[in-house]
């Protein structure tokens, strides 16, 4: 009889009572019955906040669970606990504030194929009713990999991700980014610089609630331009002129300025370039040597 396959999925937690809806969805998951999950929760928080919810829902739900307590802050030191308490062959991570459709973890498996070491579904956002209508249409709050022309994908992300624990081994996330972000981005970017083979799974959705607070410009050009920083770190790691993407980095944010003006008349279009010289701006700033953005 063949091996029976278990997959760890991993879950940062702070403070967030949405995490038993999370684990409800990990518990509905639809797998083949030679396929097993283990849920390991990292909780974030300065006490134990988590630990009687962890408890409770692994009674109720029949949860195989496995709770760490990460107290310092930082997400990159929790991401790291889930990972040094990962023991199966598939380690996956999603938020504490997403819900997981029943086929996600099928999905993820179907497109982790022989070729393939790290697999990223797409994060839908949810959107309130009473939300501005605006925040619906430009949609930045969704997320998806970034796929160039050839099919190659160069990172990633935590939120809908499966990948093989032995292509991780000792590479960890960065705490030195856990309070401003972006932690994640450069720590796929590290796997594939390694050599791991990354790529994408639309089929893998999981939901996620778009907060109030977070459906203004303020807070998503704040988010960008932290990003933009972050992409400066891996201009940075792989050797690129630092003059030179300042100057490709501020024309491209001038380009997005002028697109923005112009589309002032569509309310989501001149959101979008905004947002998107946001991320151009943030590459200027840390190449000039500006201090990494917290929004966390």
């Amino acid at each position: 009889m063949a091996e029976r396959l278990v997959i760890d999925v991993c879950i940062c937690t702070f403070r967030r009572p949405s995490l038993l809806e999370t684990l409800k969805t990990i518990a509905a998951q639809d797998l083949p019955p030679d396929v097993g999950v283990r849920v390991v929760v990292a909780d974030n928080d300065g006490t134990d906040s988590a630990r009687q919810l962890c408890a409770d829902a692994a009674r109720d739900l029949g949860l195989d669970l496995h709770y760490v307590h990460a107290p310092e802050r930082n997400i990159s030191i929790a991401r790291n606990a889930c990972l040094d308490a990962a023991t199966a062959f598939l380690v996956a991570f999603i938020d504490d504030d997403e819900l997981a459709e029943p086929d996600w973890l099928s999905a993820l498996l179907d497109a982790m194929t022989d070729q393939v070491d790290v697999v990223f579904g797409h994060v839908v956002a949810v959107y309130p009713e009473d939300g501005p209508a605006w925040a619906r249409t430009a949609d930045l709050h969704s997320i998806q990999p970034t796929i160039l022309p050839g099919g190659e994908i160069r990172t990633g992300y935590t939120s809908n991700v499966l990948m093989r624990r032995a292509v991780v081994g000792d590479q960890r996330f960065d705490p030195e980014l856990g309070q401003s972000g972006g932690e994640d981005t450069f720590f796929f970017f590290q796997l594939r610089q390694r050599g791991a083979r990354l790529a994408s799974a639309p089929a893998a959705i999981v939901r996620e609630p778009a907060a109030h607070n977070r459906l203004n410009l303020s807070w998503l050009t704040r988010r960008s331009f932290r990003s933009g920083q972050t992409h400066a770190r891996l201009l940075e790691a792989t050797g690129a002129n630092r003059f030179t993407a300042m100057a490709v980095a501020a024309s491209k944010a001038v380009v997005c300025g002028v697109a923005a003006v112009v589309s002032v008349p569509a309310g989501a279009q001149w959101r979008r370039q905004l947002v998107r010289g946001s991320l151009h701006l943030g590459v200027v700033a840390k190449l000039s040597g500006v201090t990494d953005l917290k929004i966390y």
